[in-house]
Order: structure tokens, then sequence, then C-alpha cells
């Protein structure tokens, strides 16, 4: 048996193995094409909204026109503006909209932000409330938002995660990008390809700060928000576990976020995202493991947490080994003159585990986007195929991101929470989307 063989056979024996491994995860797949029970509120619940707005003057009229525009009665919410600088833009306009307005000047990260904005309720204040929606100053929410919320409460959750479709689509076709458009898609497989199984199994979900309603007993029990992480959504998710908190996709409230249009902004958000699930995974796992071997058991949402990549990543780490390996025996087979071996070489080593993964790849995309075409139809035919054709890429770049990522942990890198560059929607505020 030659060299070539042998990498041959042992790179279809770890896929076949990586895909059996993965099995569970497809059946949840099967959720993504089936709603949850759909609820309508018998009470009307006062809800606090909460806005992250360091120097977002520019973006959050949009926000604002979409507030005014709700179909939830405004006696039953409130809004609340978080800023920095005392002189920022943003004070001016909270307040014409009715919000009150919190200067936090010392925040550095989104988790200080809102845990200003918790610990300066008074607790007659807080007691009024019966839960709070996380929105960033870039969103906008579609007319019946507030009152999705309230519909989601009638749920015995703590946590609730609404649908994210993409801002970008609301401007012209100058505010979209092949990097845009697959950035949104992320959504779609996080939440419909993930969530709604997630939510049916009631197994933890993965979080994201934007548009994430919680109760306001949860805010007392773990006492304002302790997240300081570059990721706190994430890190919300594994405290979660520990505490027992059940969260739900609620897939009957939009909003719409907006997209990074350039490569180089995509890479340092999900940059940012990477290093902040290392620092979460390096602060809470081993509790995890903890206190699952103390019960004598791991639950559904511990496993997943602990090893649910591991398919994924064992079958991405064997793919690139064989490229590697390929590229290798390649070059020795052409320095020895053996040219049918070296073409072997190059079409099952390199081209053959690059193909599987691109298609798989593309398989999953393309799935995510049926699963949330709502999202995604006012993109042409070739937005859509351009934007499918890229995803494999986009999502492959992940692993360099996440290796970068592991490094600015390991060398101790600080990363700023920084600002996103932001496109102007001209048209939005006199006509908010409809859900």
């Amino acid at each position: 048996m030659t060299l070539f063989d042998g990498f041959l056979i042992a790179y279809i024996v770890l896929a076949v193995a990586s895909f059996l491994a993965y099995i569970p995860k497809l059946v949840g797949f099967f959720y993504a094409f089936k709603k949850p029970r759909y609820v309508r509120a018998q009470e009307k619940r006062r809800i606090g909204m909460v806005i992250p707005a360091r120097n977002e003057s520019a973006v959050i009229g949009d926000l604002f026109a979409s507030i005014k525009k709700q179909d939830y009665d405004r006696d039953y919410f409130d809004i609340n503006v978080i800023v920095k600088d005392p002189d920022d833009p943003t004070i001016a306009m909270a307040k014409e909209l009715g919000a009150r307005v919190l200067v936090v000047p010392e925040q550095s990260c989104k988790g200080d932000a809102l845990d200003a904005f918790f610990k300066s309720l008074a607790p007659e204040e807080m007691e009024r409330y019966d839960a709070f929606v996380i929105v960033d100053a870039d969103g906008v929410l579609a007319p019946n938002y507030m009152t999705e919320l309230n519909n989601a409460l009638e749920n015995e959750h703590d946590i609730f995660l609404t649908r994210k479709y993409i801002k970008n689509c609301l401007g012209d076709r100058s505010k979209r990008t092949v990097f845009s458009n697959n950035s949104a898609l992320t959504w779609a497989m996080l939440d419909d390809l993930g969530n709604r199984y997630r939510t049916a199994r009631d197994i933890p979900l993965t979080l994201c700060g934007q548009g994430m309603m919680i109760r306001r007993s949860l805010v007392q029990k773990i006492g304002g928000w302790p997240y300081r992480t570059l990721t706190e959504d994430y890190e919300l998710r594994l405290d979660g576990l520990l505490k027992g908190f059940r969260s739900m996709y609620w897939p009957y409230a939009v909003l719409y976020t907006e997209e990074a249009l350039s490569h180089r902004d995509n890479y340092k958000r999900r940059l940012r995202w990477l290093t902040g699930y290392a620092q979460c995974d390096e602060k809470y796992k081993k509790q995890i493991k903890a206190q699952a071997k103390a019960r004598g058991k791991m639950n559904r949402g511990e496993f997943e947490c602990l090893y649910g990549v591991y398919p994924l990543a064992f079958f991405a780490a064997a793919s690139i080994f064989t490229i590697v390996a390929g590229c290798a025996l390649a070059g020795i087979y052409a320095v020895d003159d053996k040219p049918a071996l070296m073409m072997k070489s190059i079409l099952f080593l390199i081209v053959t585990p690059f193909a599987v993964m691109y298609v798989l790849l593309f398989i999953y995309s393309l799935l995510a986007m049926t699963a949330s075409r709502e999202a995604f139809t006012i993109l042409s035919f070739w937005e859509k195929l351009g934007t499918l054709l890229f995803a494999p890429l986009y999502i492959l770049e992940y692993i360099p991101i996440y290796i970068n990522g592991l490094w600015n942990i390991r060398k101790k890198s600080k990363l700023e929470w920084g600002e996103s560059k932001r496109e102007r929607y001209t048209n939005i505020a006199d006509d908010p989307p409809e859900a």
C-alpha cells in the first residue's frame, strides 16, 4: 500500500466517522421548517427597551422611527438609551422620543453599559417591569415587535431570542455586498437551523445580545449584568447552563440588523466574537464539566455546549490535514517522476477533500437561506446565487479567525469594543418595514 492509499483510506474513515457523529445535529435541521407553537398574550406586560448607543447618533434615528410605529400600547413599554459622552447628539434625539437617557462615561464594553443601567433602577422601579429587551442602536423594529415580545412572555422561559433580518435589504443595492449577505445568513444558520431545534428540546440557545429579551426576575437573580467578556451574550448562555436559565427562540418578533459591507469589517467583527468565545470557554467550561460530573451524568445542553462542535472540527481538521499531505505527496511524486501518483494525489487528496467541504457547506447555506427565505426575498436571483457560492469560503474563514482568537487569548491581547462603520438609510424613517 502506497502513502497515497494510506492517506486516502484514513480520510474516508475519518469523514464517515464525523458524519455519523453529526447525525443528531442533522435531525435538528428539520425543525427549521416547523415554527414554534404560537400563543397570543392574555394581558399586556410592561417591557423596558434598553439601547446601548455609544456614538450612534448617525444611525439611531432609524431605530427611533420604527419605535414610533409600534402597535403595542406606548404606556406599556419604556425606552432607555445608554450613551458614553454627555455631549452625544443621541441625547437630544432620545429625549424628543420620551426616552430615559443614562450617561455612563466609564463604559469599556457593552456589559458595562447594561450593568450600569440595571443598577441605576431603584428596587421599586425594577418591580414595575416584567422584562427587558436589549436592542442595538443600528437595529430597526417591525411594527408588531413589542406586541410579539408580549406574546412571547406567555411562555415560561427566562430568555427570549427574536428573529433577525438584514437591515441592508431595506436600502438600495449599494447597501449590500456578498459579505453583508453572508453575515446575515449566519443568523439564519444559528437561529433557524439551530435555535428552533434547541427550543423544541429545551436546550439553552446560542444567544445574541441584539434583540434578546430577559425577564426582570433573571436580572434580579444575577444582580444586574455581571458579564464583561467580548461576547456577553455567549457568556450568559454558559452561565445559564450552570444556573438553569431556560431560553427560547420566538421567530414572530422580527428586527432588522445592519451587517458590515467590507471583508475587513466582517473579519474584525468575527474575530471579536471568536476571541470572546475563547474567553468564555476558559472561564466556564471547566465549571460545566464539574457540574455534570457531580450530577453523575451530562444533560443535552451541557453535551452540546462542550462537544457539539467536535464532529465538524474533526472533519475540518481531517480535510485540512489530507490537503496538506496531498500537496506534500504531489511534490514528492513529481520529483520522483511518478506522474500518475502525482495526479491522483492532486485529485483525491487535494481537490476531493476541498470539494466535499465546499459542497456540504453550500448545502448547509442553502438550507439556512430556505429556512429563513423571508429575510432574503428582496435579493435578486443573482445576489442569492452569489451569496450561496461564496458562503462555503466565508464559513471556512472561521478556522483561521478562531486560531487568531486563541492566539489573542494566549498573548493576552486586548481587543477593544470597537465601533463599526454605519450606513445611512434615508427611506426607513418614513416607511418602517413590515415583518
